[in-house]
């Protein structure tokens, strides 16, 4: 877990050197600068300053000039404005212009430190509302994942209580169910958010040169090694790094890894030195790993380092209940992108894409959705618009009863699932069973299922 950074902007160097020690001895990693084009600078050199503590009066300019400066570059800083000015318009333009606060020279070094810690739980706490409005503001979509099932629920709710943690993360699941946007959420919702977020796809880069990008090389260290480079890992530093496919590395780098995991240092290929590796590890596969495990192929202690806190993606056919909701998002996109004027799915539509079985999840669905906004002609989409694919499966389609069940006992789960799936829409329901609505909503009452429906469920 990186430092929290402090930049101190002073002119007087004994102030500057003064807060420099306090807040070093308070844990902080502190820089100093003199002067708004110095502090421009050092805000400019890497990741944002959680926190500036910056004079009133410097020699080309004023802290409230820094103020906006910073404010325009890095919103979620925090800046307390020092002054031996003090003045109560002074204070209302600091704070109007975005300061967390003003305090007047001289203070004590008790002040410093209680100052830094306030307006840096301040700033964290309007990280963490900022992250909770986005995550509310979509219905039926969190982190740019869509899906009301229990078990996207669940996967919702480890991804808010993991990421804070610097644990390592496994992400299990078939292609195209959404692992790389898990891991993303995971990183935007992380006290390393503003640090770098490093991809790298193990099954994509030929595995005499994973090694060399994963650690890096001195010059000289092999052929065509012509200059020192660092490797993803160091690049990492500070932020994430998303090892995708992780069960396709070679055996020799998982035992790497493993050893980089275990002391957080690594060296560089040529290299005798070794350096610090500060990184939090979110890794996925789309492979069985306890069949891996079992064949050798993955090392089982390198797992349970990877494997702190595992999630485990649903395929699509595991929550068919969020196709609906998930094709009516991708016929917004498409239908705005190619500009098409297309309102909602037909029922018939809808029936065939749920009885699909989704073999590239999510994607798949999206690529089927893109292609049906293509072709179609009306203001709905209509099962004519839809890919052969899922013609051909659905022309098998059989709906398996169990035994002894009767008729009524078959149209009363029919309608149950169907009202639970719209959310309790009459109107919606009505359409996929095909009833007109006094006859639902006779059988409703006959089944006892009104209480299924709320009074406003006609919209």
């Amino acid at each position: 877990m990186p430092r929290q950074s402090i930049l101190v902007v002073d002119d007087e160097q004994s102030i500057a050197s003064a807060l420099e020690l306090v807040l070093g001895e308070g844990g902080y990693e502190v820089t100093t600068a003199g002067s708004v084009g110095e502090a421009g600078a050092a805000l400019r050199r890497g990741r944002p300053f959680d926190l500036i503590f910056t004079d009133l009066r410097l020699p080309d300019g004023t802290g409230i000039e820094l103020i906006d400066l910073v404010k325009a570059e890095a919103p979620d800083t925090q800046i307390i404005l020092m002054t031996a000015h003090g003045s109560i318009d002074i204070t209302i333009e600091a704070i109007k212009r975005g300061a967390y606060y003003y305090v007047e020279k001289p203070f004590t070094p008790e002040q410093v430190k209680i100052m830094a810690a306030r307006a840096l739980q301040f700033g964290q706490l309007s990280r963490e509302n900022k992250a909770l409005k986005q995550a509310l503001s979509t219905e039926g979509e969190t982190f740019g994942l869509w899906g009301h099932s229990p078990r996207m629920r669940q996967v919702v709710e480890t991804i808010r209580t993991a990421a804070p943690s610097d644990a390592s993360v496994l992400i299990e699941g078939e292609s195209g169910t959404g692992k790389e946007l898990i891991a993303s959420a995971l990183h935007s919702q992380s006290l390393r958010a503003l640090g770098p977020y490093i991809r790298i796809n193990c099954a994509a880069i030929p595995s005499e040169l994973i090694e060399s990008e994963l650690f890096g090389y001195r010059k000289g260290a092999f052929t065509g090694a012509d200059r020192d480079r660092r490797g993803l890992i160091e690049a990492a530093a500070g932020g994430t790094l998303l090892l995708d496919e992780i069960a396709e590395m070679p055996a020799h780098l998982q035992t790497k890894l493993l050893r980089v995991l275990q002391e957080r240092r690594l060296r560089r290929l040529g290299d005798e030195q070794e350096v610090a590796a500060d990184f939090r590890l979110v890794s996925s596969t789309n492979r069985d790993t306890a069949r891996m495990i079992e064949d050798g192929t993955l090392r089982k202690d390198l797992y349970f380092r990877i494997s702190t806190i595992k999630i485990k993606v649903p395929s699509l056919r595991e929550r068919l209940d969020d196709v609906a909701l998930l094709a009516e998002h991708f016929l917004q996109t498409y239908a705005t992108k190619y500009s098409k004027r297309i309102r909602d799915i037909s029922p018939p539509a809808l029936i065939l894409l749920t009885r699909y079985d989704w073999p590239g999840n999510v994607r798949e669905l999206e690529s089927v959705i893109e292609h049906a906004v293509l072709f179609a002609r009306e203001e709905r989409l209509m099962p004519e618009d839809l890919p052969e694919q899922l013609h051909a499966q659905n022309s098998n389609f059989r709906c398996v009863i169990p035994p002894y069940v009767t008729m009524e006992e078959i149209e009363r789960e029919a309608i149950a699932q169907t009202l639970e799936r719209t959310g309790g829409n009459i109107k919606k329901t009505a359409e996929i069973l095909d009833y007109h609505r006094p006859t639902l909503y006779r059988k409703l009452k006959r089944y006892g299922l009104m209480s299924s429906a709320p009074a406003s469920a006609e919209e």
